[in-house]
């Protein structure tokens, strides 16, 4: 039976309405490829889903991500599609969940391509979740894996380099509206790149939620192929990650945050030693880089970098952990 655009299946128990939330800045062409998967899901007949949106959050973009999206609008009958002045993630993702309909979030990244099961995944981990716990005081946390094949991102298989430790990371996670709306959402404080996800994991995990991990809910992170050109950026983005990382810290003081955003004597000797104290940097290493690309061993170029990139990231932790100790 349809109801409008949603598919509804005649269910016993208690029943599950599902908005997935993707903000997106200037990313049309992979946007096109998350949505299309998105838009086939595949749902069991016995599922308490009884439908899903799509909450896109257009973040300021200035590349036709809109007036595509108009053009096309007849092809994606599950999207709602909401506009913001530039203002970055966490303004986008709040504005997602004061949209959405749903009893249940689902934060998928506007570059992740999903498999067909993918809801249906998500689905069954919180039923067996809510089953073993007794309550809804928990969320899913799915696979993401790493690519840069723009024409079949689903067929890069697992690597070790895609192990993600974080409690909470909104690339592939579904958790009940009611716990984001109590934590208080994302603090739109984090402008800059890096850890409003992960400071709501901390509001989150005093709330007493839990982790559940959802392995068959796979995404895939599509980045495009590294190159040389990359580097000013990817350094920029080290940088305001470690000014972000210190407004993290001065919300939440604890060493767990210290070792989080690197903030601690132990990785500040750990980058120093493997960049020879910065000799390693972005123009030593570019010879030995583009010799890996040349290859076709740009994610392994990529690794190698992060010898570099991570020691940007400890300087600008310290050095912006001293203009806030001078401020105040």
């Amino acid at each position: 039976m349809n109801f409008g655009d949603f598919e509804l299946f005649t269910v016993v128990g208690e029943t599950v309405f599902f908005s997935v939330v993707i903000p997106t800045y200037n990313r049309k062409p992979i946007l096109e490829k998350c949505l299309r998967a998105l838009e086939t899901q595949q749902l069991s007949a016995s599922s308490s889903m009884t439908g899903y949106e799509i909450v896109l959050v257009d973040d300021g973009s200035d590349d036709g991500t809109l007036e595509w999206l108009k053009a096309h609008k007849g092809e994606f009958p599950h999207v709602k599609t909401f506009h913001q002045n530039h203002a970055g993630p966490a303004a986008a993702r709040n504005l997602g969940v004061e949209k959405a309909l749903g009893d249940t979030i689902i934060f998928v990244d506007s570059d992740l391509v999903v498999t067909k099961n993918f809801l249906q995944a998500h689905e069954s981990a919180l039923v067996e979740g809510k089953e073993k716990l007794g309550s809804d005081r928990f969320f899913t946390y799915g696979a993401v894996i790493n690519t840069c094949n723009f024409d079949n991102p689903t067929s890069e298989p697992y690597k070790i380099t895609d192990f993600s430790a974080a409690f909470f990371a909104t690339g592939n996670v579904a958790i009940p509206k009611h716990w984001l709306e109590k934590a208080g959402l994302f603090d739109t404080g984090f402008q800059l790149y890096g850890w409003e996800d992960l400071e709501l994991g901390v509001r989150l995990k005093s709330l007493g939620l839990k982790l559940i991990k959802c392995p068959d809910a796979v995404g895939y992170h599509w980045h495009p192929p590294f190159n040389l050109q990359q580097v000013p950026n990817l350094i920029d983005k080290e940088i305001q990650r470690g000014r972000m990382g210190v407004l993290f810290y001065q919300k939440h003081p604890t060493w767990e945050v210290r070792m989080m955003i690197q903030m601690t004597w132990l990785h500040r000797l750990l980058w120093g030693i493997l960049s020879l104290n910065g000799i390693l940097n972005e123009r030593t290493m570019a010879p030995f880089l583009q010799w890996l690309i040349d290859l076709g061993k740009p994610q392994l170029a990529l690794e190698a970098a992060r010898i570099f990139l991570n020691w940007y990231n400890v300087k600008g932790v310290y050095q912006a952990y001293s203009q806030m100790q001078k401020a105040t």
